[in-house]
């Protein structure tokens, strides 16, 4: 993601001096994203990526390492968290933590069909349940705590529309969370940040395959259909207009309700956790583009993207969930 912490090519062969993994062979920055410092890394023995972690601390790193190592080890496609010498799989930096993983075979879809859309369905599914009995517990970082905290700080650079539509959708979703239906909901470990680049394709653009869902650090112990609605507010929609592409969004569901199908209260909650989604992350882009934080390489994302898409799903914008499957 984003290059806050530099390292070196000298800072990369000592901390491989903690592993097994071979010698340097080539470390390079990756330009995306905002929350981390990302390299791909290359060594004599496979490809990887380090990761840098600049907000999260090392006290909340083990659920995410560990989490991601607990899949791989059943099967599901996501990189692996690689293990030092000492038995651990968090290393230091420069005083931060941080990680190398496997890194993953493919690239991701920036125009899914609807091929893409159930493979990601489907892996996000099973990801669902492989993880249902992972012993740790972390609330989702970014959750509704969070927009509550975050509200305030974004609200003085809103006009009055924005204010409002802010304000209105903020108190929906404090009152759904204290609802009965909403207690209701199945959870457990989830993604929370599903995005189309955060999952990689292998094979060709009309036969694609799974090559893994990356970027798990985000992830916390959430309702599950909120991964899902995540994900349609992403991969089945108009660019332009945050309206759903029905196809996909149908296609979308309809894979993921085959592995795990919907329940009763996930159906009527559905509308409500679509506005959900597009909250959160017009939250967090209003305040990564109106507070940035210094790097070296910073792209920080347009939040009038899920402007469009939350006042799209608070109008009539939705297609319900599948039943009976």
């Amino acid at each position: 993601m984003a290059v806050f912490t530099v390292v070196s090519d000298n800072d990369a062969r000592q901390l491989l001096t903690a592993y097994d993994l071979g010698d340097l062979v080539s470390l390079i920055g990756i330009a995306a994203g905002i929350e981390n410092t990302n390299y791909f890394l290359t060594t004599t023995q496979g490809q990887f990526v380090l990761t840098v972690f600049e907000v999260l601390n090392i006290d909340q790193l083990p659920f995410y390492i560990e989490l991601m190592h607990y899949l791989a080890e059943r099967d599901i496609a996501v990189p692996k968290p690689q293990t030092r010498q000492d038995g651990k799989r968090i290393s230091l930096i420069g005083g931060k933590p941080a990680a190398i993983v496997t890194r993953l075979s493919g690239g991701y879809e920036a125009s899914p069909s609807l091929a893409h859309c159930r493979l990601a369905a489907q892996a996000l599914a099973r990801t669902h349940l492989a993880a249902q009995d992972f012993p740790l517990r972390q609330p989702n970082l970014r959750g509704l705590v969070w927009w509550q905290k975050t509200a305030p700080l974004v609200l003085p650079f809103l006009n009055s529309d924005q204010t409002e539509l802010l304000q209105q959708s903020l108190q929906e979703q404090v009152q759904q969370a204290s609802s009965f239906t909403w207690s209701l909901l199945p959870e457990g470990p989830a993604h929370c940040d599903l995005f189309r680049d955060n999952v990689l394709f292998a094979g060709t653009t009309n036969e694609p395959r799974m090559g893994g869902l990356i970027d798990f650090y985000f992830a916390g112990c959430e309702k599950w259909l909120f991964d899902v609605a995540v994900c349609i507010n992403d991969w089945c929609i108009e660019r332009e207009t945050g309206a759903l592409i029905e196809t996909h969004a149908q296609a979308w569901m309809q894979a993921y309700g085959e592995i795990r199908p919907f329940t009763i209260q996930e159906q009527e909650i559905w509308p409500v956790m679509l506005r959900a989604a597009a909250l959160r992350f017009w939250l967090s882009r209003l305040y990564d583009f109106y507070l940035p934080r210094a790097a070296a390489m910073l792209k920080p994302h347009d939040p009038v993207h899920f402007e469009r898409i939350l006042i799209a799903r608070t109008q009539d914008q939705i297609i319900a969930l599948p039943k009976d499957i």
